[in-house]
C-alpha cells in the first residue's frame, strides 16, 4: 500500500472527496464509498438496475472478462461500437433497449475499477450519477447522521498514456450527491466539487464538456442525453457480494 501524506487523506472530516484510484485509496478506508462516472459507467449501471439486471464490475476487458462473464453465467458488455442486438454495452442508451439480460459483466477502466477496489478495501459501495443524485443522497443521510464516514470518488478518464484525465462531469456528478445531500461536515476538496456543480449550467454543460463532445463525435448523443437525466430514477445501485443491485432500506452497513 502507498504512503500518503496524512493531510491528504481528509481524515479529520466525514464527508470526503478525490479523483480516480489513488484518491480513493488516499481518502480512504470509509464506511461508504460513492463512486462517480458520469460518462458512462455509473450512468449504465443505473439504467441496469432500474431494469432489474444485476451488475458485476470487472477491471480488465479482455479474455479475463470472458472467462469470468461465463463464471457467472452472464452477458460480457462489448465495446460501444460493437453494440448489436443481445450485445449491450457500455453505453447507456444501448442498455436500455437491451432484452433477455439479467446478469451483465461490465468492465470499465475507471469506475468499475474503482468500485471493485473500494469493495475489496471494506467499504459500502454505491454508484451515484445526475439520474440519481437525490436518491444516493437520501440513501446516505440516515447513514451519515449516524456517523458513518463517507468518501465521493469521481471516476475521471484516463490520457493516452494511462494517467488520470479529470472529467469535469464527475466533478459535477459527485457535487450533485454532496448537493442533495448537503452535509455538515465535508472537507474543502468536497465543498469545491459541490460548488462546482451549483455553478454549472446543466444539461447544457454536460453537452458541451470535452467528454459530451467527444462522444457526440463519435455518434454516441444519445449516452450524453440520458447521463443528462437528472434525478430521474430513485435507483441506488449497491455493490454487495461481488455485483451492484438495487440497495433496500435493510442494506445498512457491509455485505
Amino acid at each position: 500500500m502507498a504512503t500518503f501524506d496524512p493531510e491528504h487523506r481528509q481524515h479529520r472530516y466525514q464527508v470526503r472527496f478525490d479523483w480516480g484510484p489513488v484518491g480513493a485509496d488516499v481518502i480512504g478506508p470509509v464506511d461508504i464509498a460513492v463512486v462517480v462516472d458520469v460518462l458512462s459507467f455509473t450512468t449504465t449501471l443505473t439504467v441496469a438496475v432500474e431494469r432489474g439486471i444485476e451488475v458485476f464490475p470487472f477491471r480488465w476487458r479482455d479474455d479475463r472478462a470472458m472467462a469470468y462473464a461465463h463464471e457467472q453465467d452472464a452477458v460480457l458488455a462489448v465495446q460501444r461500437q460493437d453494440a448489436a442486438p443481445g450485445r449491450p454495452s457500455l453505453s447507456p442508451a444501448s442498455l436500455r433497449e437491451a432484452e433477455g439480460v439479467r446478469r451483465l459483466v461490465l468492465p470499465s477502466p475507471n469506475g468499475s475499477t474503482i468500485s471493485s477496489m473500494l469493495a475489496g478495501g471494506g467499504a459500502s459501495v454505491i454508484g451515484a450519477s445526475l439520474r440519481n443524485r437525490t436518491a444516493v443522497a437520501e440513501w446516505l443521510a440516515p447513514r451519515c447522521a449516524a456517523g458513518a464516514s463517507i468518501g465521493v470518488v469521481a471516476s475521471g478518464e484516463r490520457w493516452p498514456d494511462g494517467s488520470l484525465r479529470p472529467a469535469v462531469e464527475d466533478l459535477w456528478g459527485a457535487g450533485a450527491v454532496l448537493d442533495a445531500l448537503d452535509p455538515a461536515d465535508l472537507s474543502p476538496e468536497a465543498a469545491v466539487a459541490r460548488d462546482a456543480f451549483r455553478a454549472a449550467d446543466l444539461p447544457d454543460a454536460l453537452h458541451a464538456c470535452a467528454s459530451g463532445r467527444e462522444l457526440t463525435a463519435k455518434g454516441y448523443a444519445a449516452d450524453v442525453a440520458v447521463a443528462s437525466e437528472m434525478d430521474s430514477v430513485s435507483v441506488v445501485p449497491h455493490l454487495c457480494g461481488g455485483s451492484f443491485r438495487a440497495a433496500r432500506d435493510a442494506v445498512i452497513d457491509r455485505c
